[in-house]
């Protein structure tokens, strides 16, 4: 593996914002894979295995991620310029950053006549809000007997994104998305949809693909980590992800502007600017659903992932004003303890 920065996207921007680092004798460098307080960083040198502070949790350091090294330890992040971020799995208010400053998020959707649209368009928003580029991509289009009637079902979901069809098996489709994969690109898709297959494809790196389960005709999960790993002809790098079980929003508004382009149009012709696009009169949104220019499923989509943003929102705003509680809480208690201390205020 190539040690150069410049290969893993490093550039004068970087080095403006590592300046500061490099003046107290730091090396950059940037994550290749992060796993239980530990990480792979690949510096100008070599690749370094580098341990995060401790005032960092894992949430802190992200796969893509550039950073600041004190011989093995990770000194400072610098700070992103995208990110891919979903609700904590855990359930908790917080987000989980799958990956750090990527160029490009590569939407794998399986080419099935059942796809299903509702997570395309969740994965959408999310690529949306990272600030990166989505790209759908159709894959095993070499078991799928009608490629164009699913490519056209979610080119119509898929905004102001690309849509690619591949066979990573027979190859079919990966000049084209070679042109539409530059600079940082990360895989983001449910288990069994063909990520791993196509990242080696892509890569030339052997991923220990698994064969697809007799029973229900899944793929079994393959990738257990986030990791770098640098693109076949050098365009860039790629980060393959773990499959996602489940993907929560988390602040995405914007994303979801982005993702449902479409309704938000539409919205700005209805009677009411509050419009909840139910039975209010001069609703742009309903006219066109009675018209069959936008389907009744689109909507009822956005609507399920607008509310639930906004309680992912709300949590968040609970969760802020019960650590801002708890900061004040504990400040009145050593105050007290400071002024009620024995002997204090006694004259002698």
């Amino acid at each position: 593996m190539s040690s150069s920065l410049e290969f893993f996207g490093w550039d004068s921007t970087w080095a403006d914002a590592f300046a500061p680092h490099a003046a107290g004798g730091l090396t950059p460098g940037r994550v290749v894979r992060v796993d239980r307080g530990q990480c792979d960083v690949v510096t100008a040198a070599s690749p370094v295995g580098a341990v995060v502070r401790a005032e960092f949790t894992r949430m802190d350091v992200c796969t893509g991620d550039w950073v600041a090294l004190s011989g093995q330890y990770v000194h400072a992040v610098l700070p992103r310029r995208t990110a891919l971020v979903r609700a904590a799995a855990s359930g908790l208010s917080h987000g989980q950053v799958l990956a750090a400053n990527v160029d490009v998020v590569a939407i794998v959707v399986p080419c099935t006549v059942d796809v299903d649209l509702g997570r395309a368009e969740r994965l959408l928003a999310l690529a949306w809000e990272s600030g990166a580029r989505p790209v759908v991509v159709l894959t095993k289009a070499d078991a799928c007997p009608d490629v164009a009637r699913v490519h056209e079902q979610v080119a119509g979901v898929a905004v102001g994104a690309d849509v690619v069809a591949v066979s990573a098996v027979r190859g079919d489709g990966l000049d084209a998305l070679d042109g539409e994969l530059t600079g940082t690109v990360v895989l983001v898709g449910q288990s069994g949809v063909g990520k791993s297959t196509l990242a080696t494809a892509l890569t030339g790196v052997d991923l220990a693909v698994q064969d697809v389960r007799h029973v229900d005709g899944k793929g079994r999960h393959t990738t257990v980590r986030r990791e770098l790993i640098p693109l076949r002809g050098g365009r860039g790098v790629l980060i393959d992800t773990p499959g996602l079980r489940g993907v929560g929003l988390f602040d995405a508004e914007e994303g979801l502007s982005r993702a449902f382009a479409d309704i938000d149009a539409l919205a700005a012709d209805c009677r009411f600017s509050d419009c909840a696009h139910g039975s209010e009169p001069g609703c742009a949104v309903r006219a066109a659903i009675d018209a069959g220019t936008l389907p009744a499923r689109r909507l009822d989509s956005y609507q399920k992932l607008v509310r639930e943003n906004e309680w992912a929102a709300a949590r968040t705003d609970a969760r802020l004003r019960a650590e801002r509680r708890a900061r004040e809480r504990t400040f009145h208690r050593q105050m007290r303890g400071h002024f009620n201390r024995p002997g204090r205020g006694r004259t002698r």
